[in-house]
């Protein structure tokens, strides 16, 4: 009886290293974006496609390029996507998270249509009101109860990549005024907060406290959740308007064009994750 008992727990312990080995093997990378713009032209690349909802949020499974993918909408927002994101660690396990989509202009040497990779990201309206201003700092982990960074820091492996791809990748050309352009790719600060950011005041100040490049909604958010819970994490966004007061106008001119060009590298960027696991897997 208890020679039987000994075989039982070591089949158990036998398919629980074949399921963690098929789990290294099978690995995935996660793309988060906030709106239809910036999820549906990703959807229309992915082969083999399946969907499931879990909590009523929209999740695709499939192929880009070589590499399992697993896409989601996560709506507008830091609670919007932080929801989303705990949903997609938790039931997909994904070896990287990839944000997307569109930005609000702040570095005054970009114009709409220029993209940036986020080096690190950061929360804007996090921190404590003072007689000085806002003054940023980073909330303690529930998990272990350690203070969060103010700027979480892109993995350095995507980063590389990111910015490989960025230099490979044929961009559709921005036509501002009279003149078409290609877009210009850099590497920088990302600050992402709860108010669509359309004007010159708060464009200045988040470029003097924060030295951001660019703004939006979702990015660090997503970030905080990857940082805790230890998986890389990159944030990549094409710029639809300038933050200023006129930013209404330029998003409605600008946003699919921002749209197809952030598409393209977020697509170069997964194909060079393919490329890079099966180099790995030779070595």
């Amino acid at each position: 009886m208890r020679m039987k008992h000994v075989l039982t727990i070591c089949i158990s312990v036998v398919l629980s290293l074949n399921c963690l080995s098929f789990a290294e093997e099978d690995s995935l990378t996660g793309i988060l974006g906030a709106s239809d713009e910036e999820v549906v032209l990703l959807e229309e690349k992915v082969t083999d496609k399946q969907e499931q909802k879990i909590e009523g949020i929209r999740f695709i499974t499939g192929n880009l390029k070589g590499r399992d993918i697993v896409l989601a909408q996560t709506g507008v927002g830091k609670v919007n996507s932080a929801m989303v994101t705990t949903l997609l660690l938790e039931h997909f396990t994904p070896s990287e998270v990839i944000v997307t989509g569109l930005a609000g202009g702040i570095n005054p040497d970009l114009l709409p249509g220029d993209i940036v990779i986020a080096e690190k990201t950061a929360q804007h309206d996090l921190g404590s009101f003072t007689p000085n201003g806002l003054q940023n700092w980073g909330v303690r982990s529930p998990i272990d109860g350690q203070r969060n960074p103010i700027f979480f820091p892109a993995d350095a492996r995507l980063l590389a990549l990111a910015e490989m791809s960025g230099e490979r990748v044929r961009f559709e050309a921005i036509k501002t005024g009279d003149i078409n352009r290609i877009p210009k790719v850099i590497t920088g600060i990302i600050v992402t907060g709860d108010v669509f950011v359309s004007s010159s005041s708060k464009k200045h100040e988040l470029r003097k406290q924060l030295q951001a490049d660019a703004v939006e909604m979702e990015g660090a958010a997503v970030a905080q959740i990857c940082w805790q819970q230890g998986v890389p994490c990159l944030v990549i966004r094409c710029l639809s308007d300038t933050a200023d007061e006129s930013a209404d106008q330029d998003y409605q001119r600008f946003y699919e064009v921002a749209a197809r060009n952030s598409t393209r590298l977020v697509i170069a960027l997964v194909e060079q994750l393919a490329s890079s696991v099966e180099l790995e897997s030779e070595e």
